[in-house]
């Protein structure tokens, strides 16, 4: 790997650290501190999740307008000034003002990362964005670890965390990023070269493609929205909570060297991973719906685990795959919007879910999402395959 991808891979998992110390309590300080509702805790996670896909969809046109270098520090400087706000003033409703900032600031990092990533490491393909995935879940076992330990002391030093998390990645930027090559990754320069700059049918491919992963987001984020707070109804602490993400990024790291010659011996295309991985995703729910002790929920958490090893790196592949040259920023824009409108619209509409029907509803519903999820992730290349037909019979 090279070196400039090493820093970016650092950084990254510096980053989500910082943001791990938070987000997975987000849900629980909300409902069990300030004293709100399920639904309005997940109308709170949905502004954040919404100034974060206004944040992608920005920071994938600046990739490609000012450069990823310029993209990331202003990312990082707008979320530095709302932690400190946040670490100031964490009642309600600056809560939700700071939160929100937070999530803007954060979203413009995500597609400059990941297009820098691409354009660093040309050859790459997915091994590229794998190492951005597993730099980000390094955070995750990290962040939420310790984001549950200083939260049981006291909430106040979360915030506190997270602020010198990020001035940190700032440093790393300001003086690691500069002169990192910011030329259009070419690893798929076959596909590119014979493309126009807007082709119909990578589009819909990648509208497609987006909607599965869309309903595989909102299913997920269930384990960071109401399924924390059905932990705590079944007297699991929150210790043991946060251990759960922390045993997420920990096989997500620790089970790279099995994970990829299982790629390359039996799902050696990224189309089968992400189906696969959609499977398992389901297999996963069903197991948590029975779970009524903290053994249960560690099974259902290794089981989504292994989904989203298969899944969520696929996904940011085939985008770069699909875009025309130097558009990488914004279809990598594209795919953290939608990743992130997953997370805006899951928690609302579990917590509205919960509220009105309770756990086992929502548990139904999710898997038949997840069902639906695997349907268009089997169709997103037919726009490709048909494309590839006509141009074949027009050529003969």
């Amino acid at each position: 790997m090279p070196r400039t991808v090493w820093l970016l891979v650092i950084g990254m998992a510096v980053n989500i650290t910082g943001s791990s110390f938070l987000w997975p309590l987000n849900s629980i300080y909300i409902h069990d501190h300030l004293g709100k509702s399920l639904s309005i805790a997940g109308f709170v996670l949905m502004l954040n999740s919404f100034a974060s896909v206004i944040g992608s969809l920005i920071g994938g046109y600046l990739h490609d307008k000012i450069g990823g270098y310029r993209s990331v520090l202003l990312g990082i400087a707008i979320t530095v000034c709302a932690l400190i706000g946040l670490t100031l003033r964490h009642e309600w409703p600056y809560y939700v003002v700071f939160l929100g900032i937070v999530g803007l600031g954060s979203g413009i990092i995500g597609p400059a990362m990941y297009a820098m990533t691409a354009a660093a490491w040309k050859n790459g393909g997915r091994k590229a964005f794998n190492a951005i995935y597993v730099a980000q879940n390094v955070g995750v076992a990290v962040g939420s670890g310790l984001g549950g330990a200083i939260a049981s002391y006291s909430f106040d030093f979360i915030f506190l965390a997270n602020l010198c998390m990020f001035l940190l990645f700032m440093v790393i930027a300001l003086f690691g990023y500069k002169n990192i090559s910011e030329k259009q990754s070419v690893h798929s320069n076959r596909i590119k070269a014979s493309k126009p700059v807007y082709n119909r049918s990578h589009i819909m491919a990648l509208t497609i493609l987006c909607t599965a992963y869309l309903l595989a987001w909102i299913s997920y984020v269930q384990w960071q929205a109401t399924i924390s707070s059905y932990t705590q109804v079944l007297h699991i602490t929150l210790n043991q909570y946060s251990l759960l993400w922390t045993l997420n990024g920990a096989i997500i790291v620790l089970g790279q060297p099995l994970l990829i010659p299982m790629l390359k011996k039996y799902l050696t295309s990224v189309k089968l991973q992400i189906l696969v991985g959609i499977v398992i995703f389901t297999i996963s729910f069903i197991c948590a719906s029975f779970a009524d002790r903290f053994s249960g929920f560690i099974a259902a958490m290794v089981i989504l685990t292994i989904g989203e090893m298969l899944v969520w790196p696929a996904v940011p592949t085939i985008a770069s795959q699909l875009a025309p040259s130097g558009r990488d920023g914004f279809y990598q824009g594209v795919v953290n919007s939608v990743a992130t409108a997953g997370r805006m619209i899951g928690p609302v509409v579990g917590g509205v879910l919960v509220d009105a029907f309770g756990m086992k509803m929502l548990f139904v519903v999710l898997i038949v999402l997840l069902m639906i999820s695997f349907i268009f992730a089997s169709l997103y290349n037919r726009p490709l395959q048909k494309s590839e037909k006509q141009a074949a019979t027009t050529r003969n």
